[in-house]
């Protein structure tokens, strides 16, 4: 699955507001999206909680995976902007 590392860029990290806008995007997209941390379990980045999870605050490394081009793209840029702006 093609994959793409970015730096966490929401000022207090993945809580729930970033998490609800990233599910939300995933689910829009109808792809299969995954995020994980490094040597970390992926997670479904369709669900909020399960983003959550993960611990990644700002400046963290997360690995966005999907087979979908376009999903993989929006999923990476979301995760490097500051969604709590």
């Amino acid at each position: 699955m093609p994959e793409k590392t970015v730096t966490v860029g929401s000022s207090i990290g993945l809580h729930a507001r970033p998490a609800a806008i990233i599910a939300e995007a995933v689910v829009n997209s109808g792809a299969e999206v995954t995020l994980s941390l490094d040597g970390g379990e992926p997670v479904d980045a369709g669900s909020a909680l399960m983003i959550m999870t993960l611990g990644a605050g700002n400046g963290a490394q997360v690995t966005v995976s999907s087979d979908d081009a376009d999903a993989l793209a929006t999923i990476a840029d979301l995760v490097t902007k500051d969604l709590d702006a």
